[in-house]
């Protein structure tokens, strides 16, 4: 007679205990960190080296740009940058341009996305095409077309001329239309039968569903409008419209020693100076939105 064996069992984990990782997961695991590590340290350093640089004096900057004594730290730089450099203007017309032109991207975009999305009429693919093509153009072929209508129009040295060219941007239509297209069309229907226009649709079904894509798109959004640096220089000739961006590049050419009565070393710390400043508003914007941010390049990039 042949007996039967049952089959081993595991052994029981031990009430308190951790399974163990195989060995190989372990060292891919620890690999992983120490890269992300490195990585992280090659982003952050000239960031933290020019914020602490900020805090030394002028000379200390130049003589030992890697050197730090921390009892030589000093405001002396973000004293002098503030009194010798129009930063507060600078930030005035950039949060003017970013509140106007970033809500006008954050409101019309997602609605010519929604159209192209949802919605069937005659030469949809053939403009939805057009709005594609605009993203392969560089911004430079595009700046005397421009320069020359603001001109004719009496836009050059206003607000006009830095926010409405755009203002709403074809990447932000092309991507939240991936994201509206994604939404099932069930929803709508179901917000037609009980009587909801078509702009109620979009502000009471479609937003609350995409709004992780929203925040996303306002973090891009921001970040693209503050670090705007071509189209500013061009069309804000006068230091009454400059941008943050066109104030700290009238600076960075002074650290050659053009402007009248100010050396090397002392330019160079009113630029680390002004530079640490604006570096403030979006850090907090991505600290804040981060978590948004994230969720919202998530739900860009899988469509379910």
């Amino acid at each position: 007679m042949t007996t039967l064996t049952a089959p081993a069992r595991p052994a029981a984990a031990v009430p308190g205990t951790t399974p163990r990782r195989p060995r190989h997961r372990a060292l891919g695991s620890v690999g992983s960190h120490a890269f992300l590590g490195l990585l992280t340290l090659a982003f952050l350093a000239p960031v933290v080296w020019a914020v602490v640089s900020a805090f030394k004096p002028a000379g200390q900057i130049v003589s030992s740009p890697l050197g730090l004594d921390p009892s030589q730290l000093t405001t002396q730089n973000f004293t002098a940058m503030f009194t010798d450099v129009p930063i507060g203007r600078g930030f005035l017309n950039t949060l003017i341009v970013l509140a106007v032109k970033g809500s006008m991207t954050m409101f019309f975009a997602p609605l010519a996305a929604y159209g192209f999305a949802k919605y069937r009429f005659p030469l949809r693919d053939a403009l939805f095409g057009t709005v594609l093509v605009t993203l392969m153009l560089p911004t430079i072929v595009l700046i005397i077309p421009l320069l020359l209508e603001m001109k004719e129009l009496g836009w050059v040295n206003t607000y006009q001329a830095l926010i409405l060219p755009g203002a709403v941007d074809a990447f932000a239509i092309f991507w939240m239309r991936q994201v509206i297209a994604a939404v099932p069309d069930e929803l709508m229907d179901a917000a037609r039968v009980d009587g909801c226009g078509e702009f109620g649709i979009f502000a009471r079904i479609l937003v609350p569903v995409i709004r992780p894509s929203l925040a996303g798109l306002a973090v891009l959004t921001v970040m693209n409008i503050y670090n705007d640096f071509v189209w500013p220089v061009v069309i804000a000739s006068s230091q009454r419209m400059a941008t943050l961006q066109v104030v700290l590049s009238t600076l960075a050419q002074n650290i050659s020693g053009n402007r009248i009565g100010a050396d090397y070393a002392t330019v160079t710390g009113e630029l680390l100076a002004a530079s640490s400043v604006a570096l403030v508003p979006l850090l907090l914007v991505f600290v804040v939105l981060q978590r948004h941010f994230i969720n919202g390049i998530i739900a860009g990039s899988v469509k379910g």
